[in-house]
């Protein structure tokens, strides 16, 4: 599927008569580029194509020419106009779906890339059953019941003490006879199907049940838990969230990616301020992967600020990444926050962030997200090490260590 983002602009400029065939215009070069595509125009901005491929990589290649040939200036009329194309496609193998759900899938995808801005591709193949929606939606709600759901953490390293200062709790879902379903796969369809409330809701309450056991082992650690843009929203599940953290008396904080805030900022706003109030830690997760607006981010209760890993795992080999990196850093410090970098998997990085003064990073370096038990295990480990060591950095483990665990 594919959306002129900037029809409304285009619209006002051409005219309405002019604005209404430009979808047939581009109709025809989709056609040109890709001869073998059935091209359906489904709304004023919105186009469906269609076409079958040998593998998934002929999905990647169409997606490829569609960019490369709408990046340059569209010529209407004599006048060349910039379309601002957005992709989102849904694959499988012949014969192995439904075109219906073929097709929701491809929507579900549009959905998911307005929201994210950049193309979303949904690979339906036969190795990944936990597609299956239709049956995943009706057995999402019965999991939490039937307790197969669990929590994994991963910790977080303050570079400065060399110490575990916090950890991020992380939900994944055994399914009895599909095995682990990844949280890609259910946590938007939680959120399409209304379930992302009860779901938090038993996330936060075992996150501050676990609190309680590490508390009683000496260990002092705030745990964030990742909060959707459609619950900052919605009065109820904040009102609900607020008495769990108070009358639990647990050190909780809140992770929360920009772009939902950008939803609704008034009443995201608001809703984050009561979190703060009672003493929930808000974190910015995700920070430069999506809409990064300095507007909102001043206004936000925010204390910590996570920096995307796709900026970290090139920061030693690219030239532009330790410079955006650092300036968040400093932008961050600026406004009183700290700052985490996640995807932390070498030395090399770990050093170079600890030079730019990064206050905490996450990474495979540090763990891998664990169990609990194995979590509990690792903080002992730790302990009895810093009491022993002196010098030098704990956390020296090597990547692979943590990959194999």
């Amino acid at each position: 599927m594919t959306d002129i983002l900037n029809f409304a602009a285009l619209r006002r400029h051409l005219g309405c008569s002019r604005a209404d065939q430009l979808v047939v215009d581009v109709s025809d070069r989709i056609a040109a580029v890709l001869p073998s595509a059935r091209v359906t125009i489904v709304g004023r901005s919105v186009l469906e194509l269609t076409f079958e491929g040998d593998t998934i990589d002929d999905l990647d290649a169409a997606l490829v020419l569609l960019n490369d040939e709408f990046g340059a200036p569209f010529d209407l009329d004599g006048e060349a106009h910039q379309l601002k194309m957005l992709f989102a496609a849904a694959a499988a193998p012949v014969g192995n779906t439904e075109d219906v759900r073929l097709a929701e899938e491809a929507e579900a995808a549009m959905e998911q890339a307005r929201i994210d801005q950049r193309t979303v591709v949904r690979d339906l193949s036969a190795g990944t059953p936990a597609f299956d929606r239709l049956t995943l939606s009706r057995e999402l709600g019965p999991a939490l019941a039937n307790r197969e759901m669990f929590l994994q953490y991963q910790p977080k390293v303050h570079v400065r003490r060399q110490e575990i200062s916090s950890a991020e709790a992380l939900v994944r879902w055994q399914h009895p006879t599909r095995g682990l379903v990844l949280p890609g796969d259910f946590i938007t369809l939680a959120e399409e199907i209304g379930e992302i409330g009860p779901l938090t809701l038993w996330t936060l309450d075992q996150v501050i049940a676990d609190q309680k056991v590490l508390a009683a082992e000496g260990h002092d650690l705030t745990i964030f838990i990742n909060i959707s843009g459609q619950l900052l929203a919605e009065r109820d599940f904040v009102q609900a969230a607020c008495a769990m953290v108070t009358d639990g008396g647990a050190k909780i904080g809140f992770e929360i990616t920009e772009t939902a805030v950008i939803r609704d900022p008034e009443i995201a706003i608001r809703h984050l301020q009561q979190f703060a109030d009672v003493g929930i830690v808000i974190a910015i997760d995700d920070y430069g992967a999506g809409l990064s607006s300095l507007a909102y981010l001043k206004q936000l209760p925010a204390r910590e600020l996570k920096i995307d890993k796709m900026f970290v795992l090139q920061l030693t080999s690219s030239n532009r990444d330790p410079l955006i990196v650092r300036s968040t850093i400093d932008l961050a410090h600026a406004l009183e926050m700290e700052v985490t970098a996640e995807g932390v998997e070498t030395q090399a990085a770990m050093a170079l962030l600890t030079v730019m003064g990064c206050d905490m990073v996450q990474g495979y370096l540090i763990s891998r997200p664990i169990s609990f038990d194995a979590f509990r295990h690792y903080l002992r480990d730790d302990k009895l090490k810093a009491a022993h060591h002196q010098g030098g950095s704990l956390f020296s483990r090597p990547a692979s260590f943590w990959k194999s665990a």
